[in-house]
């Protein structure tokens, strides 16, 4: 029988939280769930939106999981913070791993986490709780990726690294071999981490820069 799930979020992670464990998973989605100072409007993706206050009034924590639908906002802390009162309430958390996805690691990964479609996840890696992999990342062997983390796209996470709590890593991003990444960490797009990093370190590559030439002078 399909285990109920209720959606923390209204925004856009929720709505593609809905279609994803709506098309590949058993999960049976029930409705969503906000603070109630932003409830909008009454249903999102034709589903009731429930106060996030009342909700184990009307809805047992026995009788359903939550997924808490948030994004990368200060450096996954505001996701973190509704993760924390979800379990306060007694609510399991579900997690999704797209069937796309190749996972190797035979370690089970945390809960609250969302891995998308053309995921690499090498033999020995460790995924903690509440992390977010878009998709097209590939997480090196023996690599370690502990919880609140959200990792964008096309990232390369090299063999033997650590991704410490509450880090966003930019799409196209590269960290070599044997590499921690420290809490906090915000690596921009485009960056490559050679180094071990320091706490609450911004990590960002040379920017491109606009030629004094326009495309139709050049020979190409």
């Amino acid at each position: 029988m399909a285990e109920n799930l209720i959606i923390f979020g209204t925004g856009q992670i929720a709505e593609i939280a809905h279609f994803y464990f709506s098309k590949y998973s058993d999960y049976n989605i029930i409705g969503f769930a906000v603070d109630q100072e932003f409830i909008e409007e009454n249903t999102f993706c034709h589903l009731p939106v429930l106060p996030f206050e009342t909700l184990t009034e009307t809805h047992n924590p026995d009788d359903c999981k939550l997924f808490v639908a948030l994004s990368y906002s200060n450096m996954n802390k505001f996701r973190e913070a509704k993760y924390n009162e979800a379990k306060s309430k007694g609510y399991r958390l579900a997690s999704y791993v797209s069937p796309q996805c190749s996972f190797i690691s035979h370690h089970p990964i945390g809960d609250n986490c969302f891995i998308f479609e053309d995921n690499t996840i090498q033999p020995f890696v460790k995924i903690g709780n509440n992390v977010t992999l878009w998709s097209g990342n590939h997480i090196g062997h023996h690599s370690i990726i502990l919880d609140h983390n959200f990792i964008s796209s096309h990232v390369v996470v090299s063999g033997n690294c650590e991704i410490s709590n509450n880090c966003f890593i930019g799409v196209n991003a590269t960290i070599h071999n044997n590499v921690k990444i420290a809490k906090s960490n915000l690596i921009g797009a485009g960056s490559i981490i050679s180094k071990s990093t320091v706490e609450d370190g911004v990590y960002l590559p040379p920017q491109s820069t606009l030629f004094k030439k326009k495309s139709f002078e050049l020979n190409f």
